[in-house]
């Protein structure tokens, strides 16, 4: 049979937290819409979560296999079922978790001489699954879960270390050779990157890059017309054979498939959207951290001020660990927002909310899954990184982009070092949410919506570059 006529089999394997996961499924479930058999890898606890999510995919003849493997949480001191990035909620949990995860070489060393795919596409932190895939000669392709704005960024901070040149943790400096002139200050770098212990996760993020070389490609939740000078930057001047899919979260058009993506939603989504219905266009701000940030009770209690000083009708994802303290919230505040402010207290049907016509602004914390919803929905944000590569996308954001306004958080770190005032807060929001500033931004980040849509269309960027992914794996096989 010729090449071009095999069905492709390609096996996903994709890191075990939310942020990670939820674009790898969405990947998975279009490749599997192009004919591709395709099969996930996972662990008990998650699979109960991507088994919902495939089977609300609303497309038949979409099979997708699930193929489990055990997580070691005991072998590691984790508590049994600690089997996602958001349930270790400590830094020693955090750090278990990582070597944890670099256990399970055997298991997918099993799973790959038995099924002998085509492609593994496994998350940047396996980096030990390119010499697996290499050992029974199936191409690794690497899923980082971010922008090329971001991954050029980092490459270019890990190369020249420009935060060691300046004399205080405030002081601006420029990184290095980037198509835009795009400053940090030491405090906003990722802490793993000058740290001199040699923790389990960096010494994970270290190999993640020492690997990138000998993997066959990258594949880039984003599209080209968001980010074209970094997209051309990655792939001609860093040299990564990189192709450009996205944006994933619009691929289906499945009510019930944007309601169940990650953990099961935390509120009717019938009753949120006959909220929204009630408000008029472009008058609600939706506020939300993702999963993994974790804020202190003092600065919910200025989020809540700030949000209320705004006078803006608004939606407010809280995690569930503090649903039962009554301390992060105003005395009497629920009461006084009855009818205009909305509080989710978990998971939220995010890409179905912020698609709604009454939005018309976004809180983010600026992880990339969130960013790019904000972008594909046309919405001005207001920023606040925290951990991660957060500080990157902010800055794609607001001075590349143009359709965000940072609240100015000064310091990386998953709990979130900033206090943030109510003022600020306040100040920010009004920023994107009335004004000619705010007209401009939203004018701006709607072109990029309608440019997002398109890019997945017949013929559109990021559909030209699935079809170029899928013939160029036809081609070695």
């Amino acid at each position: 049979m010729d090449s071009k006529d095999t069905q492709l089999r390609i096996f996903f394997f994709p890191f075990m937290a939310q942020g990670h996961s939820i674009p790898a499924i969405d990947m998975a479930k279009l490749f599997a819409s192009h004919g591709v058999h395709v099969s996930i890898i996972t662990t008990p606890l998650n699979a109960p979560r991507l088994a919902k999510s495939i089977n609300n995919s609303g497309h038949p003849g979409r099979e997708i296999e699930l193929l489990i493997i055990n997580f070691p949480s005991a072998a590691v001191g984790l508590p049994d079922g600690c089997e996602s990035l958001d349930l270790a909620r400590t830094p020693d949990m955090f750090q278990r978790f990582f070597r944890a995860t670099t256990m399970l070489e055997p298991e997918i060393d099993r799973i790959l001489e038995q099924h002998r795919p085509h492609c593994l596409v496994a998350d940047t932190f396996f980096p030990w699954t390119t010499d697996v895939a290499a050992k029974y000669g199936i191409l690794r392709v690497v899923f980082h879960g971010t922008c090329f704005f971001s991954l050029c960024a980092a490459a270019s901070i890990i190369a020249n270390r420009p935060f060691d040149k300046v004399s205080s943790d405030l002081q601006p400096f420029v990184i290095p050779n980037l198509p835009h002139e795009i400053k940090l200050t030491r405090s906003q770098v990722p802490g793993f990157l000058k740290e001199e212990v040699e923790t389990d996760f960096i010494k994970l993020y270290r190999a993640s890059k020492e690997v990138e070389s000998r993997c066959y490609g990258f594949l880039i939740n984003s599209f080209y017309e968001l980010e074209p000078a970094y997209a051309d930057y990655y792939r001609n001047v860093m040299g990564r054979k990189a192709w450009h899919i996205g944006p994933l979260s619009l691929y289906s058009n499945v009510k019930e498939d944007k309601v169940q993506r990650g953990d099961s939603v935390s509120i009717d989504e019938h009753d949120c959207l006959k909220w929204l219905d009630s408000k008029n266009p472009n008058s609600v701000l939706y506020v939300s951290f993702g999963s993994l940030a974790s804020l202190t009770n003092s600065q919910l209690l200025e989020i809540a001020k700030g949000l209320e000083a705004t006078g803006q009708s608004f939606i407010w994802v809280v995690k569930k660990e503090i649903h039962d303290q009554a301390e992060w919230l105003p005395e009497g505040f629920e009461k006084r927002i009855e009818g205009k402010g909305l509080i989710i207290r978990g998971w939220a049907p995010q890409v179905l909310i912020l698609d709604h016509r009454s939005i018309g602004g976004f809180v983010t914390h600026c992880g990339w899954n969130s960013a790019l919803e904000g972008v594909t929905a046309g919405l001005p944000m207001v920023t606040w990184p925290n951990s991660a590569e957060q500080f990157y996308n902010e800055k794609l954001i607001t001075d590349v982009l143009k359709i965000g306004v940072g609240v100015g958080a000064m310091h990386w770190g998953r709990a979130g070092k900033d206090l943030i005032t109510s003022e600020v807060i306040e100040k920010a929001v009004n920023r994107v949410m009335v004004g000619e500033e705010a007209e401009g931004m939203r004018s701006r980040a709607e072109a990029l919506g309608i440019q997002a849509r398109e890019a997945i269309e017949e013929g559109g960027s990021s559909f030209s570059d699935l079809k170029a992914f899928f013939d160029d794996i036809r081609s070695r096989i």
